[in-house]
């Protein structure tokens, strides 16, 4: 009997511990969630960034081929 109860005692002690460690590491997790939303945000930006350049470039290319094409016609 004796065995019994020391074996409920570790087992409630074990499960308090464990509640309290759980509890602690809670507000740890959100704040790990803004930073990853943060890279997300400034990998947003980077890429709307990039888009605009290859959209400009594809514009110039375009705007060099008309011309060209308009050069040898006019000779």
């Amino acid at each position: 009997m004796k065995r019994l109860g020391l074996f409920v005692v570790a087992l409630v002690f074990a499960f308090c511990t464990t509640v309290m460690a759980a509890d602690k590491a809670a507000p740890a997790a959100p704040a790990a969630e803004k930073k990853v939303e943060e890279k997300a945000d400034v990998k947003k930006a980077d890429v709307k960034k990039v888009k605009k350049v290859k959209k400009a470039k594809k514009a110039k290319k375009a705007d060099e081929k008309k011309a060209e094409e308009a050069a040898p016609a006019a000779k």
